[in-house]
Protein backbone atom coordinates (compact mmCIF):
# COMPACT_ATOMS: atom_id res chain seq x y z
CA UNK A 1 0.00 0.00 0.00
CA UNK A 2 1.29 3.32 -0.86
CA UNK A 3 2.16 5.75 1.84
CA UNK A 4 1.88 9.37 1.09
CA UNK A 5 4.56 12.30 2.41
CA UNK A 6 1.82 14.55 2.81
CA UNK A 7 0.29 12.98 5.25
CA UNK A 8 3.09 13.40 8.12
CA UNK A 9 3.38 14.91 11.73
CA UNK A 10 6.04 15.88 13.84
CA UNK A 11 5.54 15.64 17.14
CA UNK A 12 8.80 17.70 19.85
CA UNK A 13 8.82 17.32 23.84
CA UNK A 14 11.62 18.39 26.17
CA UNK A 15 13.00 15.46 28.28
CA UNK A 16 12.86 15.27 31.82
CA UNK A 17 15.80 13.02 31.86
CA UNK A 18 17.89 13.23 28.84
CA UNK A 19 17.16 9.88 26.40
CA UNK A 20 14.01 9.41 27.89
CA UNK A 21 10.88 9.50 26.28
CA UNK A 22 8.32 11.72 27.76
CA UNK A 23 5.73 10.83 25.09
CA UNK A 24 4.97 13.77 23.12
CA UNK A 25 1.02 13.68 21.78
CA UNK A 26 -0.62 15.29 19.22
CA UNK A 27 -2.81 17.15 21.12
CA UNK A 28 -0.09 19.03 23.53
CA UNK A 29 3.29 18.94 21.39
CA UNK A 30 2.36 19.20 17.68
CA UNK A 31 4.56 21.37 15.24
CA UNK A 32 3.83 22.96 12.48
CA UNK A 33 6.03 22.33 9.70
CA UNK A 34 7.28 22.54 6.03
CA UNK A 35 9.98 21.18 3.79
CA UNK A 36 10.50 17.88 6.27
CA UNK A 37 13.84 15.88 5.29
CA UNK A 38 14.49 12.53 7.41
CA UNK A 39 17.66 10.80 7.33
CA UNK A 40 16.42 6.68 9.33
CA UNK A 41 19.89 6.17 9.32
CA UNK A 42 23.06 8.52 9.72
CA UNK A 43 26.29 7.34 10.21
CA UNK A 44 28.95 5.41 9.06
CA UNK A 45 29.43 1.64 7.13
CA UNK A 46 32.77 0.03 8.25
CA UNK A 47 33.90 -2.14 5.90
CA UNK A 48 34.71 -5.70 6.86
CA UNK A 49 37.83 -5.98 4.04
CA UNK A 50 37.95 -10.04 4.24
CA UNK A 51 40.20 -11.48 2.03
CA UNK A 52 39.31 -14.76 0.29
CA UNK A 53 40.18 -17.02 -2.73
CA UNK A 54 37.47 -14.86 -4.64
CA UNK A 55 36.44 -11.61 -5.45
CA UNK A 56 32.67 -10.14 -4.18
CA UNK A 57 31.85 -7.62 -1.58
CA UNK A 58 32.34 -8.39 1.92
CA UNK A 59 29.31 -6.53 3.20
CA UNK A 60 29.96 -3.72 6.22
CA UNK A 61 28.75 -3.02 9.19
CA UNK A 62 26.83 -0.09 10.03
CA UNK A 63 27.81 2.28 12.62
CA UNK A 64 27.86 5.08 14.52
CA UNK A 65 24.23 4.93 13.84
CA UNK A 66 21.91 8.08 14.46
CA UNK A 67 18.89 10.39 13.24
CA UNK A 68 19.04 13.41 11.31
CA UNK A 69 16.09 15.43 10.65
CA UNK A 70 15.65 19.01 8.96
CA UNK A 71 12.97 20.96 8.68
CA UNK A 72 11.35 24.92 8.48
CA UNK A 73 8.86 26.37 10.60
CA UNK A 74 7.12 29.59 9.84
CA UNK A 75 8.67 32.53 12.16
CA UNK A 76 5.21 33.97 13.90
CA UNK A 77 4.15 34.70 17.91
CA UNK A 78 2.27 32.48 20.08
CA UNK A 79 -1.05 34.05 19.84
CA UNK A 80 -0.69 36.19 23.04
CA UNK A 81 1.90 38.34 24.57
CA UNK A 82 3.70 35.88 26.92
CA UNK A 83 2.67 32.93 25.16
CA UNK A 84 5.12 30.22 24.47
CA UNK A 85 5.66 29.27 21.33
CA UNK A 86 4.90 26.19 19.51
CA UNK A 87 8.10 26.09 18.22
CA UNK A 88 9.57 26.81 21.52
CA UNK A 89 10.80 23.22 22.50
CA UNK A 90 12.65 23.01 19.38
CA UNK A 91 14.75 26.34 20.34
CA UNK A 92 15.75 25.04 23.70
CA UNK A 93 16.82 21.95 21.74
CA UNK A 94 19.02 24.38 19.87
CA UNK A 95 20.68 25.32 23.09
CA UNK A 96 18.77 28.76 24.02
CA UNK A 97 16.93 29.17 27.65
CA UNK A 98 13.49 30.11 27.87
CA UNK A 99 12.50 32.66 29.97
CA UNK A 100 9.00 33.55 30.50
CA UNK A 101 7.23 37.19 31.68
CA UNK A 102 3.66 36.73 32.00
CA UNK A 103 1.55 38.61 30.05
CA UNK A 104 4.67 40.43 28.24
CA UNK A 105 7.02 38.29 26.57
CA UNK A 106 9.42 34.98 26.14
CA UNK A 107 12.97 35.47 25.41
CA UNK A 108 15.17 33.00 24.19
CA UNK A 109 19.11 32.98 24.85
CA UNK A 110 21.62 31.10 24.34
CA UNK A 111 23.62 28.39 27.11
CA UNK A 112 27.01 27.39 27.40
CA UNK A 113 26.14 24.29 29.58
CA UNK A 114 22.53 22.50 31.00
CA UNK A 115 21.99 21.70 27.03
CA UNK A 116 18.00 20.49 27.16
CA UNK A 117 17.14 17.30 24.70
CA UNK A 118 14.13 16.66 22.90
CA UNK A 119 12.46 13.99 21.91
CA UNK A 120 11.03 14.19 18.48
CA UNK A 121 8.15 11.48 16.97
CA UNK A 122 8.18 11.75 13.35
CA UNK A 123 4.87 10.02 12.15
CA UNK A 124 4.43 9.53 7.98
CA UNK A 125 1.72 7.96 7.08
CA UNK A 126 1.15 4.92 9.45
CA UNK A 127 4.85 4.30 10.10
CA UNK A 128 6.57 6.38 13.34
CA UNK A 129 10.14 6.84 14.29
CA UNK A 130 11.32 8.08 17.64
CA UNK A 131 14.27 10.55 17.99
CA UNK A 132 15.13 10.70 21.53
CA UNK A 133 17.84 13.46 22.72
CA UNK A 134 17.77 15.77 20.28
CA UNK A 135 19.76 18.87 19.95
CA UNK A 136 20.24 20.65 16.72
CA UNK A 137 21.17 24.25 15.40
CA UNK A 138 18.79 26.49 13.78
CA UNK A 139 18.70 29.36 11.07
CA UNK A 140 16.22 32.37 10.34
CA UNK A 141 15.82 33.92 7.06
CA UNK A 142 13.97 37.31 6.44
CA UNK A 143 13.79 38.07 2.88
CA UNK A 144 11.33 40.91 1.75
CA UNK A 145 7.97 40.00 0.36
CA UNK A 146 8.45 36.41 1.89
CA UNK A 147 7.15 34.27 4.93
CA UNK A 148 9.95 34.78 7.58
CA UNK A 149 10.96 30.77 8.42
CA UNK A 150 13.18 29.18 11.02
CA UNK A 151 15.21 25.69 9.36
CA UNK A 152 15.99 23.32 12.09
CA UNK A 153 18.56 20.50 11.61
CA UNK A 154 18.27 17.86 14.46
CA UNK A 155 20.23 14.86 15.53
CA UNK A 156 18.62 12.44 17.74
CA UNK A 157 19.67 9.09 18.94
CA UNK A 158 18.41 6.33 17.17
CA UNK A 159 14.30 4.88 19.01
CA UNK A 160 11.77 2.81 17.91
CA UNK A 161 10.39 2.61 14.80
CA UNK A 162 6.94 1.19 14.63
CA UNK A 163 3.65 0.81 12.85
CA UNK A 164 1.38 3.45 14.14
CA UNK A 165 -1.44 5.58 13.21
CA UNK A 166 -1.59 9.49 12.61
CA UNK A 167 -2.21 11.45 15.73
CA UNK A 168 -4.49 13.83 15.48
CA UNK A 169 -2.51 17.39 15.96
CA UNK A 170 -3.56 20.44 17.65
CA UNK A 171 -1.08 23.52 16.74
CA UNK A 172 -1.57 25.69 19.50
CA UNK A 173 0.91 27.98 19.63
CA UNK A 174 1.52 28.89 16.32
CA UNK A 175 -0.17 32.44 15.33
CA UNK A 176 -0.60 33.34 11.54
CA UNK A 177 2.63 34.85 10.19
CA UNK A 178 2.85 37.93 8.38
CA UNK A 179 5.10 38.78 5.10
CA UNK A 180 8.58 40.67 5.64
CA UNK A 181 8.01 44.46 4.71
CA UNK A 182 8.13 47.46 5.66
CA UNK A 183 4.66 47.83 7.19
CA UNK A 184 5.65 44.68 9.13
CA UNK A 185 8.97 44.69 9.82
CA UNK A 186 12.07 46.96 11.37
CA UNK A 187 15.94 46.41 10.66
CA UNK A 188 19.07 48.62 12.39
CA UNK A 189 22.52 47.58 12.27
CA UNK A 190 25.41 49.80 13.44
CA UNK A 191 22.45 52.50 14.51
CA UNK A 192 21.35 52.61 10.86
CA UNK A 193 18.26 51.92 9.13
CA UNK A 194 18.56 51.70 5.42
CA UNK A 195 16.34 49.75 2.50
CA UNK A 196 16.84 46.46 3.40
CA UNK A 197 16.40 43.65 1.34
CA UNK A 198 17.11 40.24 3.60
CA UNK A 199 18.27 39.70 7.08
CA UNK A 200 19.63 35.74 7.98
CA UNK A 201 20.84 34.58 11.30
CA UNK A 202 22.87 31.13 11.86
CA UNK A 203 23.29 30.08 15.81
CA UNK A 204 26.09 28.28 14.56
CA UNK A 205 26.27 25.60 16.66
CA UNK A 206 28.26 22.72 16.65
CA UNK A 207 26.26 19.71 17.04
CA UNK A 208 28.05 15.97 17.31
CA UNK A 209 26.59 12.69 17.57
CA UNK A 210 28.95 10.95 20.73
CA UNK A 211 28.08 7.52 20.65
CA UNK A 212 31.06 5.42 22.85
CA UNK A 213 31.34 2.81 24.98
CA UNK A 214 29.26 3.45 28.36
CA UNK A 215 27.51 6.44 26.97
CA UNK A 216 25.76 7.92 23.75
CA UNK A 217 24.46 11.34 23.45
CA UNK A 218 24.20 14.27 21.22
CA UNK A 219 26.07 17.17 22.11
CA UNK A 220 26.12 20.85 21.71
CA UNK A 221 30.52 22.04 21.97
CA UNK A 222 30.47 24.97 20.27
CA UNK A 223 28.34 27.97 19.07
CA UNK A 224 29.59 30.66 16.50
CA UNK A 225 26.67 33.07 16.12
CA UNK A 226 26.57 34.77 12.40
CA UNK A 227 24.26 35.97 9.95
CA UNK A 228 24.03 38.22 6.81
CA UNK A 229 22.20 41.70 5.43
CA UNK A 230 21.58 42.70 2.16
CA UNK A 231 21.20 46.58 2.27
CA UNK A 232 20.50 49.46 -0.43
CA UNK A 233 24.26 50.86 -0.64
CA UNK A 234 24.16 54.42 -0.01
CA UNK A 235 27.13 57.44 0.58
CA UNK A 236 30.25 57.05 2.95
CA UNK A 237 28.66 60.27 4.65
CA UNK A 238 26.13 58.21 5.60
CA UNK A 239 27.34 55.00 6.33
CA UNK A 240 30.67 54.22 6.14
CA UNK A 241 30.60 49.82 6.22
CA UNK A 242 34.58 49.64 4.79
CA UNK A 243 35.57 51.76 7.98
CA UNK A 244 33.41 49.63 10.22
CA UNK A 245 34.63 46.40 8.76
CA UNK A 246 38.20 47.60 9.44
CA UNK A 247 38.05 49.01 12.46
CA UNK A 248 36.53 45.51 13.37
CA UNK A 249 33.92 47.59 15.65
CA UNK A 250 30.97 46.37 17.37
CA UNK A 251 27.00 47.46 17.07
CA UNK A 252 23.90 46.37 17.83
CA UNK A 253 21.55 44.74 15.51
CA UNK A 254 17.83 45.02 15.50
CA UNK A 255 15.38 43.30 14.10
CA UNK A 256 11.96 43.78 15.11
CA UNK A 257 8.50 41.32 12.62
CA UNK A 258 5.20 42.23 13.46
CA UNK A 259 3.15 45.09 15.18
CA UNK A 260 0.77 43.17 16.31
CA UNK A 261 0.63 41.78 20.29
CA UNK A 262 1.19 38.22 20.48
CA UNK A 263 2.63 37.99 16.60
CA UNK A 264 5.80 39.92 17.11
CA UNK A 265 9.25 38.28 16.90
CA UNK A 266 12.50 40.55 17.81
CA UNK A 267 16.22 39.41 17.17
CA UNK A 268 18.82 41.37 19.21
CA UNK A 269 22.49 41.11 18.77
CA UNK A 270 24.47 43.71 20.91
CA UNK A 271 27.94 43.33 19.91
CA UNK A 272 27.43 42.57 15.76
CA UNK A 273 30.90 42.82 14.05
CA UNK A 274 30.69 43.25 10.01
CA UNK A 275 32.91 41.32 8.12
CA UNK A 276 34.70 41.41 4.40
CA UNK A 277 31.33 42.75 2.47
CA UNK A 278 30.87 42.35 -0.84
CA UNK A 279 28.50 44.22 -3.33
CA UNK A 280 25.84 43.24 -5.33
CA UNK A 281 22.75 44.40 -7.83
CA UNK A 282 19.26 43.63 -7.39
CA UNK A 283 16.33 45.70 -10.02
CA UNK A 284 19.57 48.24 -11.06
CA UNK A 285 20.22 49.10 -7.77
CA UNK A 286 23.35 48.47 -6.04
CA UNK A 287 23.12 46.69 -2.42
CA UNK A 288 26.06 45.45 0.25
CA UNK A 289 26.02 41.88 1.37
CA UNK A 290 26.97 42.32 5.14
CA UNK A 291 28.77 39.17 6.67
CA UNK A 292 27.80 39.50 10.35
CA UNK A 293 29.04 37.99 13.45
CA UNK A 294 27.61 37.68 17.06
CA UNK A 295 29.80 38.47 19.78
CA UNK A 296 28.98 38.09 23.08
CA UNK A 297 29.27 40.56 25.37
CA UNK A 298 28.83 39.78 29.16
CA UNK A 299 28.73 35.78 28.76
CA UNK A 300 25.52 34.06 26.75
CA UNK A 301 23.99 37.42 25.17
CA UNK A 302 25.67 36.81 21.41
CA UNK A 303 22.11 36.88 19.79
CA UNK A 304 18.40 37.23 21.80
CA UNK A 305 14.86 35.87 20.21
CA UNK A 306 12.08 37.55 21.89
CA UNK A 307 8.64 36.44 21.18
CA UNK A 308 5.49 38.75 22.70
Amino acid sequence: MARYVKKLALLAKIEGTYGTDPTPTGAANAIQVLDVSFTPLEGQEESRDIVTPFMGHPGVILTGIHQMIEFGVEIAGAGAAGDVPGYGVLLRSCGLSETVTEDTDVVYAPVSEGFEGATLYYVLDGVRHIMLGCRGNVTMDFTSKRIPRFRFRMLGLLGTVSDQALPETTFTGFATPVPVSKANTTFSLHSYAGATESVSFDLGNQVEPRLVINHESIEITDRRASGSAVMEATTLATKNWQTIALGHTAGALALAHGTAAGNIVEIDGGRSQIGRYSESVSQGILHNTLPLMFKPDEGDDDILITVK
